[in-house]
């Protein structure tokens, strides 16, 4: 069996501009220890994450703790938000409807194709092993929808506000088997009119 740990990131500066470089607060860099010691009696085989800066650093003091480097996979980005993108009504749109997005912005169909692709690749190179990823709010939930349609907004929505956020998928292939929701710290989403956290 393959454990999958989704780490979605800490509390990150909702002031910074540019998504890719957006970085933690310091109450998100000390809200991060959570996921050093959730996983410190674990045996962790492998890193990966989104090339965002929030998420990298909220599992890098686990990876140094571990001695292993971070994979950073493109694939495993946010949501690519366009104008007006992320007020609250956007949210319901998009989850009705996963092809709709606006101008500039991803559908989740969109960014679901990718992280599953990245999801497969991942379970194809780590069978029976311990993998940590470090995601983001709308990515982490496209996978989940990917393996339950029945997850939704109003499921998106209650983990929202969880920064940092940790869940294990287990595996068998790339069927999931198992889900437990292990930790998180609850902290108010501030991300209108920026990115999909």
């Amino acid at each position: 069996m393959t454990k999958v740990f989704f780490v979605r990131h800490a509390q990150p500066e909702y002031s910074w501009e540019e998504d890719r470089t957006r970085p933690l607060t310091e109450e998100g860099k000390k809200d991060s220890a959570i996921v050093l010691d959730f996983f410190k009696d674990e045996n962790i085989d492998a890193f990966y994450s989104s090339p965002y800066k929030r998420s990298f650093d909220t599992i890098a003091a686990i990876a140094s703790y571990f001695g292993l480097e971070i994979t950073t996979d493109e694939r495993l980005r946010e949501r690519q938000k366009g104008k007006d993108g992320n007020v609250r009504g956007m949210f319901q749109k998009r989850w009705t409807d996963h092809n709709y997005h606006e101008v500039g912005g991803e559908s989740i169909a969109m960014v679901q194709e990718r992280n599953i692709e990245a999801l497969n690749e991942i379970l194809s190179d780590n069978p029976d092993k311990n993998i940590v990823i470090g995601t983001h709010g709308t990515a982490l939930s496209t996978i989940l929808n990917y393996f339950d349609s029945n997850f939704g907004c109003d499921d998106f929505l209650r983990i929202i506000d969880w920064m940092p956020y940790i869940i294990e998928l287990d595996f068998e292939g790339n069927q999931l088997v198992g889900k437990v929701e292990h930790c998180y710290i609850e902290k108010e989403y501030k991300g209108n009119n920026r990115a999909d956290k």
